[in-house]
């Protein structure tokens, strides 16, 4: 089945000439079929990316996806054209009144800030609230993630002695887990960031639930009952050179950067990076929308 986007989002033709099976918005409402609901609220600089990002994930399934994105109204974009926010984006206050079958919280290049001094940040504390009686289940990824579990439940984000940047092994360490039903015994995901949450401070919350984690880059998956909030702290959905021109840019900038650990082949930086996360991101976000909103969500949304 198809994803659903906005007419003309740059997203469309990236996906198209991947044989992902895109349908515009005035194609969709001719079918007698009411698709997912999935909003994305979308807290990277780099939108059209993270847009396309996502919706080659969420388009991969047999089901039927319509996906609205969301930006934050307290804080001006600067690596986006306004008019693009304009014709694709939404405010808060535009679907405060609605109901969400699925949501992504993305990740933010603020993890350095405390929380309260984000710009957004009062934005999102509403935004997240709502989320637990207008969203059927809640994607949280990195700072998203830590943001999410500061806000809920929390737990305080720590810093790292030096970045966490590459491509790491994890093990499934809950027993028989949906959400990662089909994952190998060690799967690989790319992280990048200078904080973490620590596990012992997970463990003393009766709510949360671990999933699976890292030696290297810690706890990654963690869920609430029923999976109404998920959270990942790392990037499963980045694209093959989303880490090297990270790696670049702060090396361009002069800032102390190492080479992604297990990205490169031989940690040669002039070789193209080995591609070692794909398939099992795609079984990630299926599983998420098979078991956590298809299977459970409500038609009339009266949940």
């Amino acid at each position: 089945m198809p994803i659903k986007i906005p007419n003309d989002l740059p997203a469309a033709a990236t996906l198209q000439s991947e044989n992902i099976f895109v349908m515009p918005e005035t194609r969709a409402v001719t079918q007698d079929i009411r698709p997912l609901e999935i909003l994305i609220l979308n807290l990277m600089p780099t939108k059209i990316v993270t847009e396309t990002q996502f919706a080659r994930l969420l388009g991969n399934t047999p089901l039927q996806v319509h996906l609205e994105f969301l930006y934050t109204q307290s804080h001006m974009a600067t690596h986006v054209s306004a008019e693009h926010l304009f014709t694709f984006y939404k405010t808060f206050d535009e679907v405060r009144g609605r109901r969400y079958d699925g949501m992504i919280i993305t990740g933010a290049p603020v993890e350095q800030l405390p929380f309260e001094d984000v710009e957004y940040w009062q934005e999102l504390c509403s935004i997240m609230d709502w989320s637990r009686t207008h969203v059927h289940s809640t994607l949280h990824i990195c700072w998203g993630a830590q943001a999410a579990l500061y806000h809920h439940y929390g737990i305080k984000k720590v810093p790292l002695e030096k970045k966490l940047f590459g491509v790491f092994p994890h093990r499934v360490e809950y027993k028989n887990p949906i959400l990662l039903r089909g994952f190998d015994d060690v799967f690989m995901v790319p992280h990048s960031r200078h904080t973490t949450v620590r596990r012992e401070d997970i463990e003393r919350v009766p709510e949360l639930k671990i999933l699976a984690s890292s030696e290297q880059a810690g706890v990654y998956a963690i869920f609430t009952a029923g999976g109404r909030q998920i959270f990942l702290t790392g990037h499963a959905e980045y694209d093959p050179d989303t880490l090297r021109r990270e790696y670049e840019r702060d090396k361009a900038l002069g800032l102390p950067i190492a080479v992604p650990e297990n990205y490169f082949p031989g940690n040669d930086d002039t070789k193209p990076p080995l591609v070692t996360w794909r398939s099992h991101a795609n079984l990630l976000f299926s599983n998420w929308l098979n078991y956590f909103v298809y299977q459970t969500t409500p038609y009339d949304f009266t949940f």
